[in-house]
């Protein structure tokens, strides 16, 4: 095996491609986050992505099955129970969860709060699920008057913490979040704890780039710890430090998809050999849970145009993967992740553009990679190595 073969795994949060068998039971029956946008917009036109195969993973107005696309192709169905980003990573790295995480649709207990409150001196507004925008206009003024947190869910299993930036340091928010995921252990174990940071006025609240996922320490191996042992290098973009609480990775956190993709190209451009892992927000964060259509095609476009660079710093030993970690189909009522397939494009000079067809789990991705890196195979997933390269 060469002793420069590098890997990327770059996942477009919440680009889904159409729904996975248990769709309906999650409450996203007609959730096809691609295929909506484009029908949304007329089509799309993304001719970098269209000559890598994306049209080939799955039908998209206007991105068309060219016939000899330039990566291999296919998608890739969930198997844990959930459709959360740390879930959706976490499969992705070879570890499937038994059961869900737990999730509060109602609000959190009474007491859970009464304990939040105490320790971290401040009253509690909200406690429900809610979108993080229309939460803000209905409790922000509220908020700068009483210094209460705004404290709220959604449909995944988050406690997301809301605070002003110049009512509560970020210090002061970062210690209530991390109070915060002390409580909600054991049968309370949610997800994650998620600092939400705010500035403005009332009308024009506006979310800071200082977020802060605080995460569970994965349940069990995964790529991240096989790299690790192996002595391989791995380089973190976007916020998946968080979601494995640090575990094996640190990472260059970013707060738009241009940034995200600066910062993947310098790594293509300077990583000798290993293992780049990175996540592009937007798609999620921006456009999907605010039901922005416009945005989201804007967001598409630019990643199309973003490619040809970023490919362009690839090496004759690299495999590189674009996928995702769950859908946001920003055309349907729901704010919240949608249970999705996910696209699988994967790319390299060495190759072969073959059809992987629908692999049966995200674990699919980080058993490829481990073997591809000389890393311990996973508890989970089959890798199609052997289908894509040659050597």
């Amino acid at each position: 095996m060469s002793r420069a073969r590098r890997a990327a795994i770059i996942v477009l949060d919440g680009l889904g491609c159409g729904p996975a068998p248990d769709t309906a039971a999650y409450g996203d029956a007609g959730s096809d986050t691609l295929g909506n946008v484009a029908r949304a917009v007329g089509g799309l036109t993304l001719p970098n992505l269209e000559k890598l195969g994306l049209g080939r993973c799955a039908p998209i107005e206007g991105v068309a099955p060219v016939p000899t696309p330039a990566a291999a192709h296919g998608v890739a169905e969930p198997v844990s129970p959930g459709k959360d980003s740390t879930t959706g990573h976490w499969e992705l790295c070879g570890l499937v969860l038994p059961r869900p995480f737990a999730t509060y649709p109602q609000g959190f207990p009474a007491g859970l709060l009464e304990e939040f409150s105490r320790r971290t001196g401040r009253g509690v507004l909200g406690n429900k699920a809610a979108s993080g925008t229309v939460i803000l206009d209905e409790l922000g003024a509220e908020h700068l008057r009483t210094g209460s947190w705004i404290v709220y869910t959604s449909a995944d299993s988050v406690f997301q913490v809301a605070a002003h930036e110049e009512t509560v340091p970020l210090a002061e928010l970062y210690r209530a979040c991390g109070i915060a995921r002390e409580i909600m252990a054991g049968e309370h174990a949610v997800s994650r704890v998620i600092a939400r940071p705010f500035t403005g006025t009332p009308g024009h609240w506006t979310r800071t780039p200082n977020r802060k996922d605080l995460s569970l320490a994965p349940s069990g191996p995964t790529l991240l710890d096989g790299l690790a042992a192996a002595g391989v290098p791995v380089v973190g973009v976007g916020k998946v430090d968080d979601l494995f609480a640090g575990r094996g990775i640190t990472s260059r956190h970013t707060a738009t998809n241009a940034e995200a993709y600066r910062l993947i190209g310098e790594t293509l451009a300077s990583l000798e050999r290993g293992f780049l892992f990175a996540n592009v927000i937007e798609f999620d964060q921006t456009w999907g849970h605010r039901n922005d259509v416009p945005g989201f095609h804007r967001g598409l476009r630019e990643l199309d145009a973003a490619l040809p660079g970023l490919l362009g710093r690839g090496r004759a030993d690299d495999l590189i993967i674009f996928t995702a970690d769950h859908g946001n189909d920003p055309t349907t009522p729901s704010t919240d992740h949608s249970r999705e397939v996910v696209p699988l494009l994967v790319w390299g000079p060495k190759v072969r553009p073959a059809a992987l067809g629908v692999r049966r789990s995200f674990a699919d991705v980080g058993q490829t990679v481990a073997e591809f890196l000389g890393a311990a195979k996973l508890p989970a997933g089959d890798s199609f190595l052997h289908e894509v390269w040659r050597d």
